[in-house]
């Protein structure tokens, strides 16, 4: 019996199509009938979860970038970002004009004024798709949230915004000008290292798949860990197995090569 943890975009989830591949989707059903344990664990908070994850029965789901963990239906663990500091990194935001959006359990949280960066404005609109992003705005501070996704246009005062960042929190480059920002002490790592603990496992029942740079900790942390066919490179070092992209099977194929389904 081992634990398998999923990153979803770019690994379970085709950022080509949209969906689940078929494939993976019958390799999770056998790895859970084989007597594994299957989580998501990925930088997205508990309310933005694909509809398409959410039919899979997972046994967990590590959200947020380990600030939030359920089991079974049960929470575990939920770390959100107090109040009070919260509303200084808001106020610090808009003093160092950094764009960027709020992740919450409940909701995202978007500025009310259209963005200067096209960018944020298409990610407003997919979020808006969702049914996300339009309850409540930045400037209301009328809301909690776990974690920051910020995006940099070269017209904000970024290292300034670094530097207060610095006092709690983690800024993970995500690669074309994006930063996910993530509270000091939590990370996909934590989680699985809570769930280890937390089902009594060894090191060597824990799997991990992924392929952004976000996933680093995890693949730092874990023996096993394969990276998908297409995969951020700084995953190469910590990488023990490559498979396929997720549209050509590559979960399947992980999961037959290692003897888990």
């Amino acid at each position: 019996m081992s634990a398998l943890f999923f990153d979803i975009d770019g690994t379970i989830l085709s950022e080509k199509t949209g969906t689940i591949p078929a494939s993976a989707v019958e390799a999770l059903e056998r790895a859970r009938e084989n007597g594994h344990y299957i989580f998501i664990n990925t930088g997205r908070t508990i309310c933005d979860l694909p509809p398409a994850v959410k039919e899979i029965p997972f046994d967990g789901y590590c959200c947020g970038c380990g600030t939030y963990l359920t089991y079974r239906g049960e929470v575990l663990l939920e770390h959100t970002i107090p109040y009070e500091r919260g509303v200084e990194l808001i106020e610090r935001m808009k003093e160092c004009r950094v764009e960027g959006l709020l992740e919450g359990i409940q909701d995202l949280y978007f500025q009310e004024e259209p963005y200067r960066s096209a960018e944020m404005e298409k990610i407003r609109h997919i979020a808006a798709l969702r049914g996300r992003g339009t309850g409540s705005f930045i400037e209301k501070k009328d809301f909690r949230y776990d974690k920051l996704l910020i995006y940099l246009d070269g017209q904000e005062e970024s290292e300034i915004f670094f530097e207060e960042l610095k006092k709690d929190m983690t800024a993970i480059d995500r690669r074309g000008n994006f930063y996910e920002c993530v509270q000091k002490g939590y990370s996909k790592a934590t989680a699985i290292e809570f769930f280890r603990n937390y089902l009594k496992l060894t090191m060597d029942q824990i799997y991990v798949f992924g392929d952004s740079s976000n996933d680093e900790t995890m693949f730092s942390y874990a023996t096993h860990t394969i990276a998908m066919g297409h995969h951020d490179a700084m995953l190469d070092p910590m990488t023990e197995y490559v498979t396929d992209t997720v549209e050509q099977d590559g979960i399947y194929q992980a999961m037959k090569h290692y003897g888990l389904i």
